[in-house]
């Protein structure tokens, strides 16, 4: 599709009018609010309500330490229309109670307005409220004012209840880089996933396919949010909404400065502070066509990271092996034994799950062994009690032509030194801190052993990394550089994907990162965890939910495989249910052996031979030079139609 340039006329009352293919705005004169809403090509149906509306605050809200960001006035918007730019430039002054100047800087691209909030003086961020605005003007004008909306359905591509694929426009969202399975803070299974928002005035059921609705109800907004990946210092994006409102927050927590810089006692005293961009572009068929939009718009900005594994030809042939993952297994186990399932990560039981599987005709080309082979999560020394010849153990899967990954435990400081770690003011350690130079001195010496093929190495394959949702949150933590939360995440993995490189070339780097910007850091999308084994009632359909998460994979980071996971399943029914189209997701994952952990249900003939034709088929179609993610994946819509204690594994 051609998009035409758009364009920008100050009417005589000082308002500006904006006109796209897309939409059209209306910034109001007074320099507060920008009215939008899509204009739909003749052929496009306009929503059951009309043409959706959005008012947009425009001054946003930026607090710094201490003093709450008020505006105490605006300015008329003024244009600026150079030809060698993508669209006009819009731009709104105001007087904040907390900083020297501020402005909101629009730049109407063809496919919606692109908004920043800048703002220029001393202090260090803590939190930012774009699309609100907290005013002190008296009467009606003040206090917090959000935006306004028509929405009545709202999709994330960061999962939460697995019950749901949708939510209603009146409830929240967070797409970040920590999570747990504590109430309100169930959303870890992608961290960070995609930070982009989609939402319509079509009224959706929450457990419908967004990708599959009647083309006559579709109509879908986004709302994303783009800068290099090193100015994402904040922890989490949350959509907050309120009465036929919204805005969203951006979580800084103090540890940015005005000038951009970490906060320490030699940053400079004043400097200017400039937000990631955000887009808000109509029109797209489905949420995971928005999310393909979003991620060219990030290409376009240089801002979705280079995709190393993008070129099937030099992708590891291997990487597309069946992957045989111990940790379904060990928590079946510990129904039996009573013992804790990290005890049960032993050669002795590993040895044993493989054996039963190969006497049904399952060798999987990779074998993970799960939490706990180490005997420290932050040392990464073989437990050698648990495996007390752990490379003699990876020779011979080398020797009967299998790989090996090592489960890798984000962010551990247990046997770490505490200097080395983010920590609390009175010295506790949090978290490992990838900034300070000892710890990734650390980090590279440890993975370099555990891949290196020398002697003194353990010479495994790769890593399979979990809990990156314990990311470092709090203004009182004290860390060592300029980094902080999804940018201190990246900094971490691509320290760790580095050391894995230089150890082994074809080493196989497993995160659960679908973020564009996460493509240099990771080889293979973990889907994760079925389940939030945590939430009162955590059965939940599971092959919808899987999809669903398939597609936001595909569309973050096209050019990367997917690890379809299999822990864990609600029951023997689901999981065959599950396995029957594992194939057409990504690298078919195996967790259980004889039985399933959560029920206790044995598998039977008919599930080995299930087992050996999806891995038959998936073997076929990869070499056959078939797509990444699967044969079956449709490449041009959303998920394919389909009538805890621990949150990793």
């Amino acid at each position: 599709m051609s998009w035409q340039r758009a364009r920008a006329v100050t009417c005589a009352d000082g308002s500006v009018e904006v006109t796209a293919d897309a939409y059209r705005m209306t910034v109001a004169a007074d320099g507060l609010t920008a009215l939008l809403s899509a204009t739909p090509r003749e052929e496009e149906r306009r929503g059951p309500n009309g043409n959706a509306q959005v008012v947009l605050q425009l001054p946003g809200v930026v607090d710094r330490s201490g003093r709450p960001d008020e505006t105490l006035s605006v300015s008329a918007p003024q244009v600026e229309d150079d030809a060698e730019h993508p669209g006009p430039r819009i731009t709104v002054a105001r007087r904040s109670t907390a900083w020297r100047d501020a402005v909101t800087r629009i730049d109407c691209t063809p496919h919606g307005p692109e908004l920043r909030w800048q703002v220029t003086g001393a202090g260090a961020v803590t939190t930012v409220l774009p699309f609100a605005v907290r005013a002190a003007l008296g009467g009606r004008g003040g206090g917090l004012r959000p935006s306004g909306h028509d929405w009545r359905t709202l999709f994330t591509p960061n999962p939460g209840p697995p019950r749901r694929l949708t939510r209603g426009a009146g409830e929240s969202a967070v797409i970040g880089a920590y999570g747990d399975a504590r109430p309100g803070r169930g959303h870890w299974f992608f961290t960070p996933a995609p930070l982009c928002l989609a939402l319509t005035e079509d009224e959706l059921p929450d457990t419908a396919d967004p990708a599959a609705t009647p083309p006559a109800e579709r109509g879908w907004w986004t709302i994303g949010l783009g800068a290099p990946v090193h100015r994402l210092n904040f922890t989490e994006l949350a959509y907050v909404p309120s009465d036929q409102g919204f805005h969203l927050r951006l979580d800084y927590e103090g540890h940015t400065r005005a000038e951009g810089a970490h906060v320490t006692a030699a940053s400079p005293a004043s400097g200017s502070f400039t937000t990631p961009a955000l887009l808000v572009s109509p029109g797209h068929p489905d949420p995971y066509a928005g999310l393909r939009a979003h991620h060219a718009w990030l290409a376009e900005h240089g801002w979705a990271t280079s995709d190393h594994a993008g070129d099937e030809a030099a992708r590891p042939r291997w990487w597309r092996e069946p992957m045989f993952c111990g940790w379904g297994a060990q928590m079946a186990r510990t129904r039996q034994t009573g013992r804790a399932a990290p005890d049960l990560s032993t050669s002795e039981e590993y040895d044993a799950h493989l054996d039963h599987l190969a006497a049904h005709g399952l060798v999987p080309g990779t074998v993970v062994i799960d939490d706990k082979w180490q005997r420290a999560y932050g040392s990464w020394e073989p437990d050698a009690a648990k495996w007390p010849d752990l490379r003699g153990w990876i020779d011979k899967r080398h020797a009967d032509g299998q790989k090996v990954l090592l489960w890798w435990r984000a962010w551990a400081t247990e046997g770490v030194p505490e200097e080395l770690c983010v920590r609390t003011p009175d010295g506790r350690p949090v978290a490992l801190d990838p900034d300070h130079p000892g710890a990734r001195k650390l980090l590279t010496g440890n993975i370099s052993r555990m891949l290196s093929a020398a002697p003194s190495g353990l010479d495994a394959d790769g890593l399979k990394i979990d809990f990156t949702a314990d990311t470092p949150s709090g203004t009182s933590l004290v860390s060592q550089g300029p980094n902080w939360g999804i940018a201190l995440l990246h900094r971490q993995l691509a320290v760790i994907r580095a050391a894995a490189k230089r150890a082994k070339p074809d080493a196989l780097v497993v995160t659960h990162t679908p973020h564009p910007a996460f493509a240099d850091v990771t080889d293979m999308i973990r889907l994760n965890d079925m389940l939030r084994l945590d939430d009162p009632d955590p059965y939940a359909p599971v092959v919808p939910q899987m999809r669903h998460r398939a597609a936001v994979a595909r569309a973050g980071c096209p050019g990367l495989l997917i690890d379809t996971d299999d822990w864990c399943a609600p029951d023997r029914r689901q999981w065959r249910e599950y396995n029957a189209v594992k194939h057409e997701l990504g690298v078919p994952a195996l967790y259980v052996v004889s039985r399933l952990d959560r029920t206790g249900e044995p598998l039977e003939e008919r599930d080995y031979a299930a087992l050996r034709e999806s891995w038959a088929r998936w073997r076929a179609a990869a070499d056959a030079g078939g797509p990444a993610q699967g044969p079956g994946v449709r490449d041009a819509g959303g998920p394919q139609r389909d009538g805890r204690a621990r949150h990793g594994g």
